[in-house]
């Protein structure tokens, strides 16, 4: 039996073929096809502007900068993320102040966040974990009471909405991933959407080192910018990807109406399934939280071995970030943030992609009740 991974993109012959296309054309770097990808996405999100880059994470910088972030300033955020969420903010010179998860919804709780406003709070960076949308809503709310910045780090939720909205077509700032495990996918790269009191000629500035050119070919640099610009090879496989996004949103959320199916049935005491939302999230990523066995904990490591020798991948997405070396040096330390640090310690990413088989499903669940009844332990 061959091995499934958790997630593997799906490329169709038609983009490998355009991505030939531009390896012959000799254009490899930035062009057309990334001014062509931006414009697509801009039309997707109801025309608002959009700028493509390297990564998803630079996109999150690069907004931080936009908004007037840097030092002396602090930024709210949840630590039930990938690290880039809090690192991005100390890159600015700001400071992350972690707020935490709620364990509903398992993003940040909105309910905490106004007790963690101060007098140097300029932004929010809510996430948006496995697919799912934070309340927008009650996010805009407090960010409009309380007169601040939003930078939606939506890596996870392409193609998925709030209330009928893709997220990204409202908003302010709107960070999209598109690294390889993304539901569309550059292999590399990201986008971000842009608010309407932003100039994107200075965003476009800040993606390539302060350049303003003109048209005598002459330049100038009047800003302090980066190298973060995205590929044509890149930019191609995105425009190939966008053609099919609504097709693997509908297909995720079929696999995951199949994953709580077999579940209900496995009746496995002390396991917590993933919020159902199969109106507004893209199902990401299908991640049940482990038992936990009183002081014993769920061993983890050997459910994940267990796993893998019945040839399913496993993922971990995510350590709560505070209790990794670089957030407990400034002052983090185990049972800050309780609800995300459980989380944390028991969730695993389940293979959810497109080009799985229904009998796929069939088999990550029982190999799942064969890993779980063999009382595999886990001590974090």
């Amino acid at each position: 039996m061959s091995f499934l991974p958790f997630t593997r993109p799906s490329i169709d012959e038609e983009t490998i073929a355009a991505v030939a296309d531009v390896l012959r054309s000799g254009w490899l770097t930035t062009g057309p096809n990334c001014k062509a990808f931006e414009e697509a996405l801009s039309q997707y999100f109801g025309g608002r502007p959009v700028r493509v880059f390297n990564s998803g994470s630079i996109t999150m910088e690069i907004a931080l900068r936009l908004a007037g972030v840097g030092p002396g300033d602090e930024v709210i955020t949840t630590p039930l993320t990938w690290v880039a969420t809090a690192n991005v903010i100390l890159e600015v010179g700001a400071t992350p102040v972690f707020v935490d998860a709620d364990p509903a919804t398992r993003n940040i709780d909105l309910s905490k966040i106004e007790a963690a406003i101060t007098t140097k709070t300029k932004a929010i960076i809510p996430v948006d974990l496995a697919g799912l949308p934070v309340d927008r809503d009650q996010l805009y709310a407090i960010a409009d009471h309380h007169k601040l910045r939003v930078v939606e780090d939506a890596a996870q939720s392409f193609g998925a909405s709030w209330h009928g909205r893709k997220i990204g077509s409202t908003g302010d700032f709107v960070s999209f991933s598109f690294h390889a495990n993304k539901n569309l996918t550059t292999g590399e790269g990201g986008a971000l959407v842009l608010p309407g009191d932003i100039d994107p000629a200075l965003c476009e500035r800040l993606r390539l080192q302060g350049v303003r050119r003109f048209p005598d070919c002459g330049m100038d640099v009047d800003v302090l910018g980066g190298k973060a610009n995205m590929t044509d090879i890149a930019a191609t496989i995105g425009l190939g990807q966008l053609k099919h996004i609504d097709q693997f949103t509908t297909r995720r959320r079929e696999l995951a109406k199949l994953y709580f199916q077999h579940f209900d049935t496995l009746a496995l005491p002390g396991l917590e399934l993933p919020p159902r939302d199969f109106d507004n999230c893209n199902w990401h990523m299908f991640q049940p939280l482990l038992p936990m066995y009183g002081n014993e904990g769920t061993n983890r490591g050997a459910f994940i071995a267990a796993m893998k020798e019945r040839d399913i991948g496993v993922g971990v997405h995510y350590p709560a970030l505070h209790l990794f070396s670089l957030y407990r040096a400034r002052g983090c330390k185990e049972g800050d943030f309780p609800v995300a640090e459980d989380i944390g310690r028991r969730t695993v990413t389940l293979p959810l992609f497109p080009a799985m088989q229904d009998s796929d499903v069939d088999r990550v669940v029982a190999a799942f009740g064969e890993a779980m009844t063999a009382n595999l332990r886990f001590t974090s």
